[in-house]
């Protein structure tokens, strides 16, 4: 692997960080499993995107956009649950990705991702809307928690559950945008749920949860990171694979709860 520039690793760090945020919300609403389906929403954005030869992840970002604003807005309708709705959104965009893609270049770097491309502009750009990320779950976190675990009380708390779900799952979408260079739309997922579920093994409260889950995310990434730099492997799937190690490590010392 070639050695990447210092700006592209901090904004990797960065997302890695905001993932570990996210997820451990993302399992708060048992998005588990949604979690990853959700980053294979950006399928069809990118396949239309690079048969009108634009960049692949404006058109990534533009499904996720109206990916979860339709999820949303059938949540609300409807009142099923997030992670059902998002596997019915998935599947359409699966089916609608898979009528789309060719062999491509580009498509497969989408997919698996390549952090040799990543410039300059896109590490900044990645830095600060990561940081913006990790800043607003921050801000919001006790009214997103209080939202998720007790919906009638946040109401009665003045707090519009509606608006911060849909807040939630247009960060989560931006994430998994940011991640997508550097895992793919295949791993990205694993990034925000992997270093969650492992915190969960290792945290006694909310706050420490949070902490665990980035820390881990982190850990994953740095690793990964030192691997793959050394053995000349791809990052995603290396960076994956040292946090599905630490989840099983994780669950030999987990809580009693």
């Amino acid at each position: 692997m070639e050695t990447i520039p210092l700006l592209t690793i901090i904004a990797l760090f960065i997302t890695a960080a905001s993932s570990g945020l996210i997820g451990s919300f993302a399992l708060m609403r048992r998005m588990t499993l949604a979690s990853d389906a959700m980053s294979h929403i950006a399928l069809p954005g990118l396949a239309i995107a690079l048969i009108f030869q634009v960049n692949p992840f404006l058109g990534g970002l533009a499904a996720l956009i109206l990916g979860s604003l339709l999820i949303w807005g059938l949540e609300q309708k409807t009142k099923i649950a997030t992670e059902t709705v998002i596997g019915v959104v998935f599947s359409v965009s699966l089916a609608i990705g898979s009528l789309l893609i060719a062999t491509d270049h580009e498509l497969l770097e989408a997919l698996f991702g390549d952090v040799s491309t990543v410039t300059h502009l896109e590490s900044l750009i990645g830095i600060g809307t990561g940081a913006i990320i990790i800043a607003i779950m921050l801000r919001i976190k006790d009214r997103l928690t209080l939202s998720i675990f007790s919906p009638d009380i946040a109401k009665t708390a003045g707090i519009n559950n509606s608006k911060l779900s849909l807040a939630f799952l247009l960060l989560f979408a931006i994430n998994i945008i940011l991640g997508l260079k550097f895992l793919g739309v295949l791993l990205m997922g694993s990034l925000v749920i992997i270093p969650a579920a492992t915190a969960k093994n290792l945290s006694r409260n909310l706050t420490s949860d949070l902490i665990a889950s980035v820390v881990v995310a982190l850990i994953s990434t740095g690793i990964g990171l030192l691997i793959a730099t050394r053995y000349g492997l791809d990052l995603g799937p290396v960076i994956i694979a040292v946090s599905a190690g630490l989840f099983f490590i994780s669950i030999f010392f987990a809580k009693n709860k």
